[in-house]
Formats: structure tokens, C-alpha cells, sequence
């Protein structure tokens, strides 16, 4: 799973911004700057990453389920994570 990371702690920012994070063309490791809120690609999650964040206390999980997106928030972070044929598509 691909995953970008928002540095952000703001719900209602992060919802504002959402929809140019996912769409956004980032390469591996890039950092830009949307509305004042850094973003990131993050690399690659292994499988079991979601599942082990997931148990945590501390985090949130939101699921945009038409397009298979997993939200994870902890901390000054939001997680956006796109499986791997989504990762695909948005890179082409």
C-alpha cells in the first residue's frame, strides 16, 4: 500500500485538502506543501502495518470504502494509505 502522510492535527484542514492529497503525483520520499500543510509520500506500507496500527488506542481508522482507502489519524498525522492497484492508477 502507498502511503502519504499529512502532517496535520486539524480534521477540518485535512478534510479541506483531502481530495489534492490523493490526487496529488508525489514520487517516493517527496515532501510538498498544500495549503500550508506539508504532505508526503511516505513509501510503501507493509500488509501488516494497518492491522497493527489499527489496535492501537491512539488511533483513529477512517475507510473511504468507494475507493478502498484507509485513513489512519495519531497524533499530528493523518495516514492516507491506497492500495497498491489505486497506487498504480493515480501514478499514470
Amino acid at each position: 500500500m502507498k502511503c502519504i502522510s499529512v502532517y496535520t492535527d486539524n480534521f477540518e484542514l485535512f478534510s479541506d485538502i483531502f481530495e489534492q492529497v490523493v490526487e496529488s503525483q508525489l514520487e517516493e520520499n517527496e515532501e510538498k506543501e498544500v495549503e500550508g500543510v506539508t504532505i508526503s509520500h511516505s513509501g510503501e506500507a507493509p500488509d501488516h502495518y494497518l492491522e497493527r496500527m489499527s489496535q492501537k488506542p491512539e488511533v483513529v481508522v477512517m475507510r473511504d470504502k468507494s475507493r478502498g482507502l484507509t485513513i489512519l489519524q495519531h497524533g499530528n498525522v493523518f495516514e492516507i494509505l491506497i492500495p497498491e492497484a489505486e497506487g498504480a492508477a493515480a501514478l499514470q
